[in-house]
């Protein structure tokens, strides 16, 4: 038998060993083989922030049918929303949308409420955390009443301007960024095209956020071709919907939650619908007086009898 090596020897002859073997196989990538001594070299790039906001639109059963037009004209505007069956208007719907949102995938929620086939509002939420904003929908136009010339492409992103009320005051910013973010149209979404050429101008008149939207019309010829930047020869066609949001209140949660803001010039439709009721109510009471007030007159100033009533009636 032979002689065994000792075990400094066994791992001298390890150590040989892996020094005569090949080196190690670079790394193959899309644009070639690299080395890990080029990987070690490269710094890292700073992760960048990527806007994944989603919309989740959805309404109440027993809407009208052009609060019905009007939510399929923003979905058609909004190509990050996802469009959802309708949900019952209870007490328990905020739970109910909250799970739906979280189903879906979405950050946001534009639910419309319809209710007495009459009032329209809209919940503008923030899913899960909040915050939420409750509007009355009013003067609702939409792109099928007004028939109008202006024309965008679908999926296009928008150009968002809003006018220097929003400043002004601590709810109107937050309603500023809340449009923002719900309305503003992520870059490089799947849907979306990679141009703007339409724009949605949000601006306050008397308390009442008032939307509008339009098309950038550029000409087409080339003699008059618009150099970059050149807005002289750019005009605006109104497309549409229109539409006019009037602030309830705002709320901390989502659907609901601590009062942020309450609209202290906000009256409902119910107490308007009242107050014409009694108007009418009181042209018929006045009515009724006038003909009270003609009889007691007639009785305390009675004619006097005429001497010639009966002078042509027949002798019986």
């Amino acid at each position: 038998m032979g002689k065994k090596r000792k075990h400094s020897e066994t791992e001298a002859a390890a150590l040989l060993k892996k020094d005569d073997s090949a080196p190690e196989r670079p790394k193959r990538t899309l644009l070639g083989w690299k080395e890990k001594a080029q990987d070690a070299e490269e710094p890292k790039p700073a992760p960048e922030f990527r806007n994944k906001e989603k919309v989740l639109v959805t309404c109440s059963r027993r809407i009208s049918y052009r609060y019905r037009h009007l939510m399929l004209n923003m979905v058609s505007l909004l190509p990050h929303c996802k469009k959802d069956s309708k949900v019952e208007a209870k007490s328990s719907k905020g739970a109910t949308l909250n799970e739906l949102v979280e189903l879906k995938g979405s950050s946001s929620c534009l639910f419309f409420e319809c209710r007495k086939h009459k009032d329209l509002y809209m919940w503008m939420v923030k899913s899960p955390s909040g915050p939420s904003v409750k509007f009355l929908v009013n003067a609702v136009h939409t792109m099928e009443e007004l028939k109008l010339t202006g024309n965008h492409l679908k999926g296009s992103r928008p150009l968002l301007t809003f006018s220097s009320n929003f400043d002004k005051d601590v709810h109107w910013k937050l309603l500023k960024e809340m449009l923002t973010q719900v309305f503003g149209i992520p870059k490089e979404h799947r849907k979306s095209k990679p141009y703007h050429d339409h724009v949605f101008a949000f601006s306050i008149v008397d308390d009442h956020i008032w939307f509008r939207n339009y098309q950038i019309s550029v000409p087409h010829n080339e003699a008059d071709r618009v150099a970059r930047g050149g807005l002289d020869k750019m005009t605006l066609v109104e497309v549409g919907p229109r539409f006019c949001l009037n602030p309830i209140k705002i709320f901390g949660g989502s659907f609901g939650g601590p009062t942020l803001y309450e609209n202290p010039f906000y009256v409902s439709p119910n107490q308007i619908r009242a107050l014409e009721k009694r108007s009418k109510a009181g042209k018929f009471a006045k009515k009724i007086k006038a003909k009270t007030r003609k009889k007691m007159h007639e009785l305390s100033n009675p004619l006097e009898p005429d001497e010639f009533a009966d002078m042509w009636k027949d002798d019986e």
